[in-house]
């Protein structure tokens, strides 16, 4: 929750400020938001260390930490943008730089102390509850900074992102305490083996290297919308700061709202009824697909006649109930493969796909809406052309998720003589 509490005012509501307040060009924030995705490279060498140290909680309060701190420079660099632009900038690089810093930290060693201290059959509902905290604090910021930043300020953008980093620190110091006292007797095998070692050998392993390629391609497509619905919420829509905010809020709402519907299923539900979880992950798709080509179409009508806010809250419906139905292999697969106490250089792997995919599709959104925007001479075009290759992305996304497979059985990795041609190992779950 402190995470993504923190998120939500870099990637929504200062990337809404530069592209309509000080009209700016929108591939500003995105490659902003893709620097500090960049540093996520980093991810695997955060879960190793963490590894051989034996304690994760450093690591995690550490990263929050920086997160705020970079937040907050953030808010003044966007405040300072407003009077000289190029000064903003220059001091807004090492501020998104921190803030990634802080989120590969404390993101890894988190699902990384999950996968270590769950046991195996509630690892799924476990990652889910993680997931679904995040989108609340996502969903809850986003609502409440979108009621305190009207009327905006740059003033009161630092303020309550000041609030919002303290807060968060206290969350985070209330989530780990403790954890660290229940390590397993394998903690410190980590150190035995150098870094590069640790990296080759898991991506030798066919199961880890394509669970991580259907990864990055399926959070490529998830995110390539991420930073250009406020803004469009205001070129289209007209909408002020504090209502595209509140907007946003609701896409996190209702992403909330599917992840608990498929974390239902999976409990009080399956007595009655058992939806598999590649059933989710193609409903998903095709659900994002179809709601961000519906936005495309609502925003070419005059009269601003679109139901726009339900149509957003489908679209976090879809993508919540595609998050969720993959996170639980993904902690399964950091800590059921290979020896010693490597569940955090997994996750980073992981970690790091899914952030590289995030970091790219916010650089390929917001690029793509600032050509069309030179192309078409209108705002409405140019976003909802956009929307609807983004829409066509999830729609492949689902064909993919098809093409993977029935569930395997086991979870031990069939040999090469008996892989069914186009099915790939690692993807059991799906």
């Amino acid at each position: 929750m402190a995470l993504g509490s923190i998120v939500v005012l870099t990637t929504a509501t200062m990337n809404r400020v530069m592209v309509v307040e000080l009209a700016l060009p929108a591939i500003l924030p995105g490659l902003l938001v893709s620097l500090y995705y960049g540093t996520q490279f980093l991810r695997p060498r955060f879960g190793h260390g963490a590894d051989g140290g034996g304690r994760r909680a450093p690591w995690i309060i550490g990263g929050v930490m920086a997160l705020a701190l970079g937040a907050l420079c953030a808010a003044i660099s966007v405040g300072v943008m407003g009077g000289s632009p190029a000064t903003g900038i220059a001091m807004a690089v090492p501020s998104f730089l921190l803030i990634g810093l802080g989120i590969g930290s404390a993101g890894t060693n988190l699902l990384a102390l999950l996968a270590t201290r769950i046991d195996e059959k509630r690892q799924a509902a476990a990652g889910s509850a993680v997931w679904i905290m995040m989108i609340l604090g996502l969903a809850a910021t986003g609502i409440a900074a979108g009621i305190l930043l009207d009327p905006y300020s740059p003033k009161r953008l630092i303020l309550v992102t000041a609030g919002v980093g303290v807060i968060a620190i206290l969350l985070s110091l209330i989530g780990v305490w403790g954890q660290d006292r229940h390590r397993p007797s394998t903690t410190n095998q980590g150190t035995k083996t150098a870094f590069r070692a640790v990296l080759a050998e898991l991506w030798a392993d066919c199961r880890i290297r394509n669970f991580t390629i259907f990864v990055f391609a399926s959070m490529l497509a998830y995110n390539l919308q991420d930073l250009i619905l406020e803004p469009f919420a205001g070129h289209v829509f007209g909408l002020t700061v504090g209502q595209s905010t509140r907007l946003g809020g609701m896409l996190h709402a209702g992403a909330l709202s599917g992840m608990i519907l498929v974390l239902l299923s999976g409990t009080v539900l399956a007595h009655w009824i058992t939806i598999p979880a590649r059933v989710w992950v193609v409903g998903g798709c095709v659900l994002s697909g179809l709601a961000l080509i519906a936005l495309a179409m609502g925003g070419m009508m005059t009269g601003g006649a679109w139901p726009l806010t339900a149509n957003i809250f489908v679209l976090g419906l879809a993508n919540g109930s595609f998050a969720v139905a993959a996170i639980g292999e993904m902690m399964r697969l950091a800590r059921d493969f290979g020896g010693g106490a490597r569940e955090g250089v997994r996750m980073g792997v992981f970690g790091a796909a899914q952030a590289i995919a995030f970091g790219l599709g916010s650089f390929l959104g917001t690029a793509m809406v600032d050509i069309m925007r030179l192309i078409a001479n209108s705002d409405a075009v140019a976003y909802g052309t956009v929307f609807g290759l983004e829409g066509a992305t999830f729609l492949i996304a689902a064909l993919l998720a098809l093409r993977v497979g029935a569930p395997a059985k086991s979870v031990t990795a069939p040999s090469p003589a008996t892989l069914i041609p186009g099915e790939w190992p690692c993807m059991t779950l799906l």
